[in-house]
């Protein structure tokens, strides 16, 4: 048996005292979004799923440097009370993940698309150009 009370919580009379269950109960998707990031020879590649959101509810910026923000945001539908609507269970709210990029990306060539709910963003890499390698020769 526990003597420790129940609601001892360390953020109870904080200002953050809104429970994150309370908030990802509200916002499944948007406090649990997920990114892939993917390296291939010629990009970084990020992938996410925004189901719903349109390229507008989606903002892509590359910030302080090398940083790589991703935001989106999904509003509440207005419910009219003479709709006959008896649920509302899709979640709506804000999302941002951010991502520092390797030096070797083309910051000014960074590109977004949104296609069947998936956000794909590049970025490319500089060219890496190779010294010319010695060739290992045998005296005959």
């Amino acid at each position: 048996m526990s003597m420790i009370p129940g609601n001892n919580s360390p953020f109870e009379n904080s200002p953050f005292s809104t429970s994150i269950q309370e908030f990802s109960r509200e916002n499944p998707i948007f406090l649990n979004n997920q990114i892939d990031w993917k390296e291939t020879p010629e990009a970084h590649v990020f992938k996410a799923d925004v189901p719903g959101l349109n390229k507008e509810e989606v903002k892509v910026e590359v910030e302080d440097g090398r940083v790589l923000q991703i935001t989106g945001e999904r509003s509440m539908e207005r419910q009219d009370t003479n709709d006959g609507c008896q649920r509302v269970e899709r979640s709506s709210g804000k999302f941002m993940r951010s991502f520092t990029l390797p030096a070797n990306c083309k910051l000014d060539q960074v590109k977004a698309s949104i296609e069947d709910g998936v956000l794909t963003v590049t970025v490319p890499k500089e060219e890496v150009t190779n010294p010319d390698r010695l060739t290992n020769q045998s005296s005959q």
